[in-house]
């Protein structure tokens, strides 16, 4: 007479594979974005009177399909048995735990600067960026770190706007110049 087996050992076994294989969450996206890719890059309105074989849908279509490929190779790979390796760079203390502050301070700074990028213009909201960002990785150099951040933010906004040609939303401050 056999025994049934324990109805808990399948949930368990399940869990030990899905965790031994967890890097096919990674093939997942890969698939799901170039899904997206591939589907925004064959619905885009284009004008079909182009010149030459290259046209706008050409590098989205190549991204998309190489999306797919790799995430294809990558899942043959993890279900061969292959395994993603932890970081062990010299510049990487794996035993300290995640800085979550920095990680915290650094998105609140970069949706602040999206939230007032078009009130504000560019030049202020990126002079709050490159100053936030600065204070959220350690300086705290207030006399100086606001004043690099202010040169730094109005001279990407002169290079993109005025010399390249590629419109940046210029504030009250600009309206003002």
């Amino acid at each position: 007479m056999t025994t049934p087996a324990d109805p808990s050992a399948a949930p368990a076994g399940r869990r030990a594979w899905l965790r031994d294989h967890s890097e096919l969450g990674v093939c997942g996206m890969l698939l799901a974005l170039g899904v997206l890719v591939l589907t925004d890059a064959l619905t885009m309105d284009v004008d079909l009177t182009q010149r030459g074989p290259v046209g706008p849908r050409t590098v989205p279509l190549v991204v998309g399909a190489g999306l797919l490929v790799v995430a294809a190779a990558l899942a043959v790979d993890v279900l061969r048995g292959g395994r993603g390796h932890a970081e062990g760079g010299e510049d990487v203390d794996l035993s300290e735990p995640a800085d979550w502050r920095t990680v915290l301070l650094l998105t609140g700074v970069f949706l602040g600067a999206a939230v007032l990028i078009e009130p504000a213009g560019f030049p202020v909201a990126g002079a709050l960026l490159f100053w936030g960002a600065a204070f959220a990785l350690g300086s705290r150099r207030l006399d100086r770190d606001p004043l690099i951040a202010a040169v730094l933010s109005f001279v990407t906004y002169a290079v993109f706007d005025k010399l390249l040609g590629v419109p940046l939303p210029g504030g009250p401050l600009m309206g003002a110049l």
